[in-house]
């Protein structure tokens, strides 16, 4: 794992709660395409249930972050997708299911029109720093 400085409240800067404003670290760059509510056979966790979808949502981003050989502690930027705002304590709580307050990743929120398909409600993509 890689040796990573988070900084919550860089100087002049309000300090953030829910994620970190700066993360920082030397070695190999994992980039992690978003990932979206479907299970391992391409079927669709929770039509209409942001929550399942959110555990889903992390769920792949693990795996996907284990086929590189990193974890959520090696995570330092997420970026979330979603079709209503409304969503993002579901993903939240998700989150906090893989990684703890004192680890959290400099992150983005944007609320977008729609997804590559309607019942989607939400896309999260990750960036990720291993040892070199």
């Amino acid at each position: 794992m890689s040796e990573l400085t988070r900084i919550a409240a860089p100087d002049g800067i309000a300090p953030a709660t829910q994620y970190s404003h700066v993360v920082l670290g030397t070695g190999r760059f994992v980039a992690v395409s978003g990932q979206v509510a479907l299970d391992e056979d391409g079927r669709l966790v929770g039509e209409g249930d942001a929550a399942a979808q959110a555990r889903q949502v992390f769920e792949n981003l693990r795996r996907c972050l284990a086929a590189a050989g990193a974890g959520f502690a090696d995570v330092v930027k997420l970026t979330y997708f979603v079709t209503d705002m409304a969503h993002m304590p579901a993903l939240r709580a998700a989150r906090a299911e893989h990684m703890s307050d004192d680890h959290l990743p400099a992150s983005s929120a944007v609320q977008v029109a729609a997804l590559v398909r309607p019942e989607f409600l939400m896309e999260v993509e990750a960036f990720a720093v291993l040892d070199a």
